[in-house]
């Protein structure tokens, strides 16, 4: 069957929980597929760490209905257990409505829902809370609540008591303690590679999971969907006797991928490699094109700036192959970056803009195609998601270089967004791969008619 785990609001311990089941389910050594929704990163590295197998995002608006379906029943069907964690609050999606939320995905699904609390600060509040919540849609099914932060067993023993007068069941709650303490950073959790002694805590996770979660509720609530061999492939799978490897940015700075991205280059004749920028490499020679995710450069600035052999790296390759960067690696090909503390660090000075710390830009976007890049032709549609807090700052115009689409979001007017040439596309905009067949496509076109 699966579960869906989602809550009144963001920052309520949907992950807690999520890293609190798939501790306990390690420690009786069983599988677990994990999926998230929407377009989120940092979320599913942490939920991968843990599990050892990697989180799945299902993103309704990126990828479509039928794509979200056949891949959580094929993934969600090859192991032990299996859940997905929501994003935000149940009903949040796009601007004021629920498309794209984690109450839709549930019903596409026909999963039920397991809604975690914040429960600080709350007693018989939390019935008209939970009552809004089960009422505001008749075709979810909420299958009980988890109750996070819990100050004293005397505030359970009340919380407890309104969850029956509403016959709404308990499935556990959870205490507020310092080994259940997950660090942030400004675009949430901070990144898996950041955690310590991991081990150790998955095994304190998994006491605390056996001692306050009801196990056995859980057991049928995270069985696995019918197993389906049909997996959405976008692009036919060609045989080719010529392979083109990608080299792809994965380090503490550059971290920001989908898991589908690497499946769907090895398996149309491009392999990857792992590049890796900080450590003042070198792009490896057998690369026949490049891609640069998001991540974190800006905790990072002064040693990619003194990473030399990294960055004249990618001059050289820039004239040569195709360059894919998105966010955080469109910020590696421009001239600098400007630090927390606003200290310049010099970048590749492929593109003609700085960076530096700006409000928080996030949404959906679809875009349209101004000019040619290596995934685009002109005209060419696709939806992507923008998530950071940073702005360019225009330092000279470049002839090579024109603009890559214009972009429109949610309470947003029409603009330009990108830069792009016939070897580079270079955005705030995180694309799905697997969302669409253009991008995949036009990716190798170019490999091949530059390699």
């Amino acid at each position: 069957m699966a579960c869906v785990i989602s809550a009144i609001s963001s920052n309520s311990g949907k992950t807690l929980l999520s890293i609190l089941l798939i501790s306990w389910l390690k420690s009786i050594n069983k599988t677990v597929q994990t999926f998230k929704v929407g377009p989120d990163y940092l979320d599913p590295q942490q939920l991968t760490a843990i599990s050892k197998k990697a989180c799945r995002n299902l993103d309704l608006i990126l990828s479509g209905e039928s794509w979200v379906k056949e891949n959580f029943n094929h993934f969600g069907g090859l192991t032990d257990y299996s859940f997905i964690e929501g994003v935000m609050g149940l009903f949040d999606g796009i601007g004021s409505s629920s498309k794209g939320s984690t109450a839709e995905l549930a019903k596409v699904l026909s999963l039920p829902v397991v809604l975690i609390v914040d429960a600080r600060g709350k007693a018989a509040s939390l019935a008209a809370l939970i009552k809004g919540f089960r009422e505001h849609d008749s075709e979810l099914k909420i299958a009980g609540v988890v109750l996070n932060n819990v100050q004293t067993s005397r505030h359970e023993k009340i919380l407890l008591e309104v969850l029956d007068q509403i016959n709404i069941k308990s499935l556990g709650s959870i205490p507020s303690c310092e080994d259940l303490y997950l660090p942030a950073r400004h675009l949430g959790l901070a990144p898996a590679h950041e955690i310590l002694d991991l081990e150790i805590k998955v095994k304190k996770w998994a006491s605390i999971a056996k001692d306050h979660l009801d196990i056995e509720s859980f057991r049928k609530l995270l069985s696995p969907p019918e197993y389906n061999n049909k997996r959405v492939n976008i692009l036919p799978k060609k045989e080719s006797r010529i392979i083109h490897p990608i080299a792809i940015a994965e380090d503490d700075a550059f971290h920001f991928r989908y898991q589908e991205t690497k499946e769907l280059l090895e398996e149309n004749g491009m392999p990857t490699i792992t590049w890796k920028p900080l450590e003042d490499e070198q792009i490896p020679k057998e690369a026949r094109g490049l891609i640069i995710p998001g991540g974190f450069p800006e905790l990072h600035a002064n040693q990619l700036s003194n990473s030399t052999k990294s960055l004249n790296s990618i001059k050289m390759f820039s004239k040569k192959f195709p360059i894919y960067a998105e966010c955080g690696g469109m910020m590696l090909l421009g001239k600098s970056i400007y630090d927390f503390e606003g200290k310049e660090h010099s970048m590749a000075g492929i593109l003609p803009f700085k960076s530096k710390k700006g409000n928080l830009k996030i949404g959906y976007r679809e875009a349209k195609s101004k000019n040619k890049s290596p995934i685009t032709t002109p005209g060419n549609k696709l939806i992507g998601h923008e998530f950071h807090r940073w702005e360019i700052i225009y330092e000279s115009y470049n002839s090579k270089i024109n603009p890559l689409w214009d972009i429109k979001g949610w309470n947003m007017e029409i603009k330009n967004e990108g830069f792009c040439s016939h070897l580079i596309h270079a955005s705030w905009i995180h694309l799905h791969w697997a969302s669409s067949p253009l991008i995949l496509e036009n990716w190798k076109r170019s490999i091949m008619n530059y390699a």
